[in-house]
């Protein structure tokens, strides 16, 4: 059973496929999945909120940095949602679905300030590249290593959107 909106709900079915992952481990790895693209949607739309909202004298520059960001997380969007098909599992990746499981904090409607979008975004890249690291563990621990390497290059794509982003702030310090 999964709860989303605090309704219980059957978990969703696994679809038949010769993959040769037994489907108790297969269901494991879905269940995973599903969690992980829930920040990443999460995620997401979170870089479109920085890039849309962005103001100040860097505004052109972090404008178009976070708008690099959202299409390349879109990219593990789909790639993390793929995978959970692969797997013969449904990929739940509706915003409401999203809103209900992300493991990310919520992004502040209130951040004008490019600095200040700097920050959040940070936090939310840093807070997703944690998970695709233990993603990378969890998965091996599952036998997985498709994967495990597929969340080595989201966490890798992740850290260095991390160090573009943190660039704007680190020379203040």
């Amino acid at each position: 059973m999964n709860t989303l909106n605090g309704t219980r709900t059957e978990a969703p079915a696994m679809f038949e496929t010769e993959n040769d992952i037994p489907k108790t481990r297969r269901m494991e790895l879905n269940a995973l999945l599903n969690q992980r693209l829930a920040s990443a949607v999460d995620l997401q739309m979170q870089m479109k909120q920085a890039h849309w909202n962005v103001k100040g004298p860097s505004f052109i520059g972090l404008h178009e940095l976070f708008d690099k960001v959202a299409e390349a997380v879109e990219n593990y969007v789909d790639q993390i949602a793929e995978r959970i098909v692969q797997l013969g599992g449904i990929a739940e990746g509706t915003v409401r679905m999203a809103a209900a499981r992300s493991r990310l904090t919520e992004y502040s409607p209130e951040i004008a300030d490019g600095m200040a979008h700097v920050e959040g975004v940070a936090r939310a890249l840093s807070t997703f590249g944690a998970e695709a690291r233990s993603t990378i563990d969890e998965a091996n621990g599952l036998d997985d290593a498709d994967t495990a390497d597929l969340f080595t290059e989201v966490s890798r794509g992740i850290d260095q959107w991390l160090w573009f982003v943190e660039a704007h702030s680190q020379a203040a310090k």
